[in-house]
């Protein structure tokens, strides 16, 4: 199937589509390059295990150090290999907001379904900084927008009264994922946005509690391992099936832990390679290797949670 093909014949994924458990994607590398035939095989498997959506090029696709065409890359080979089966949020962000312009358009042009957009980060512009940034980039595109908080990265937040505030004038901006850990943050969206208004917890750990105040998924680093099990945890909280959730989360709760003891997303490609997923867990510089007590750790907790789960 080209490409344009893939494209043109895509149906548009509309705001109900984006609830439930989305894959940040890992973006496999061998021999330093993106390893094409992993990152079909892992939207294979993301898709065959019941996930509800993938995100292309996030935090944990390595966007830092993707260069700006093998970015749009991974975007359309994403895209091609989903084949429409689930949408494609693109990562899309950046702390110039004429550098997210730019990526936004070019995933738009390759396809991409929705776009996840980060609050600028090091820069740390002021919360009316923040909404002229969005503002231009919801202004860009009809396509939605879910933005994107996670102040222990950028050193900033997008505050509720920020998020109000664009939704309100942008209805595109559909949603917010929230990577603050603030569960009373989440409640808040809930409460004071419109019914329609999607909350996605960034954190696998905070699926459930999110869910309980309102929240509608996850957008998780650990389903790039386990699919199928975060995609049911994700339902069963959002069909408020708690008790049953909960015992999910309890045999969860270890390794969503644990694939954070050092930088995401280190921890997480090492056990998808002992799990047959992907061939290499090569990571670019400034990220390394684990130390061999974090290595040991990992791989005991994933392999207690995988037994667990059979």
């Amino acid at each position: 199937m080209s490409s344009t093909g893939s494209i043109l014949s895509r149906r548009p994924f509309g705001p109900r589509a984006f609830v439930g458990a989305h894959t940040a994607l890992v973006t496999p590398f061998l021999n330093g390059a993106v390893a094409w035939d992993d990152l079909k095989k892992l939207v294979e498997f993301q898709i065959n295990e019941g996930i509800d959506g993938l995100v292309a090029v996030g935090t944990t696709g390595e966007s830092p150090t993707l260069d700006y065409d093998e970015h749009i890359e991974v975007i359309r080979k994403t895209v091609e290999f989903s084949a429409g089966r689930v949408p494609v949020m693109a990562g899309t962000g950046s702390n110039a907001t004429t550098e997210a312009l730019d990526l936004t358009k070019r995933a738009d042009e390759v396809g991409a379904d929705a776009f996840l957009l980060v609050a600028p980060y090091y820069n740390k512009p002021s919360q009316e900084g923040l909404f002229r940034h969005f503002a231009l980039l919801a202004e860009s595109t009809a396509k939605p927008i879910i933005l994107y908080s996670i102040p222990g990265r950028c050193g900033i937040e997008i505050t509720v009264e920020t998020t109000l505030r664009l939704r309100q004038k942008y209805p595109n901006i559909i949603g917010i994922k929230e990577a603050g850990g603030q569960v009373e943050k989440a409640a808040r969206l809930v409460r004071e946005a419109d019914p329609e208004f999607i909350v996605l917890s960034g954190d696998d750990s905070l699926t459930l509690p999110f869910a309980e105040v309102g929240g509608q998924g996850i957008i998780s680093v650990a389903s790039n391992l386990i699919p199928g099990p975060v995609a049911r945890l994700a339902k069963l909280a959002r069909m408020q099936q708690f008790a049953e959730a909960k015992l999910l989360h309890d045999k969860l709760a270890e390794i969503f832990k644990t694939l954070f003891v050092e930088p995401n997303p280190v921890p997480v490609k090492h056990c998808m390679v002992r799990a047959g997923i992907i061939q290499s867990d090569e990571v670019r510089l400034p990220l390394c290797e684990m130390s061999e007590a974090n290595r040991l750790l990992v791989e005991k907790v994933a392999d207690a949670t995988l037994a667990s789960l059979r």
